[in-house]
């Protein structure tokens, strides 16, 4: 319920608007109810809705059901969780990584994020160089297996 004060020929009015069907609103003006039909085109505002993107996940390594036979075992991408900007790559093709090991540092809504390699094997391919911009879901880092 909406509260207004209204102020007419120096007289004040308390206005409570309880409800707004098509042209039709109830009111109370000082505790008296009343219905009032509104000349003018009521516009109804309506919530936008937020649609997300289905989310993506950082690693094909889990694909593990739908893998294909000339892919290789154990291989897989370290993809961005969310757009931003690459500050430095710790990491380079040939090097030999853990599970938990910084790949990269990327700035992303004002806060640097470290990106952690989500399984183990050697990096195979660094497909960002410091200062890329990227999106959400971009490959940054190849993981192939041993």
């Amino acid at each position: 319920m909406k509260k207004f004060k209204f102020k007419i020929r120096g007289n004040t009015y308390d206005v409570n608007l309880v409800n707004i069907e098509d042209n039709i609103a109830e009111i109370e003006v000082n505790g008296a109810p009343y219905e009032v039909e509104i000349q003018s085109e009521v516009k109804t505002t309506k919530t936008p809705k937020l649609v997300r993107q289905p989310a993506v996940p950082s690693s094909e390594s889990d694909r593990a059901k739908t893998s294909r036979p000339t892919e290789r075992k154990g291989a897989g991408v370290i993809k961005a969780p969310l757009p931003g900007t690459i500050l430095e790559v710790k990491t380079k093709v040939g090097d030999v990584v853990k599970t938990g090991d910084t790949l990269l540092i990327m700035e992303a809504m004002k806060m640097e994020n470290s990106i952690k390699a989500d399984k183990e094997g050697k990096v195979t391919a660094v497909k960002v160089n410091p200062g890329d911009a990227v999106l959400e879901g971009d490959v940054l880092v190849e993981i192939g297996s041993d």
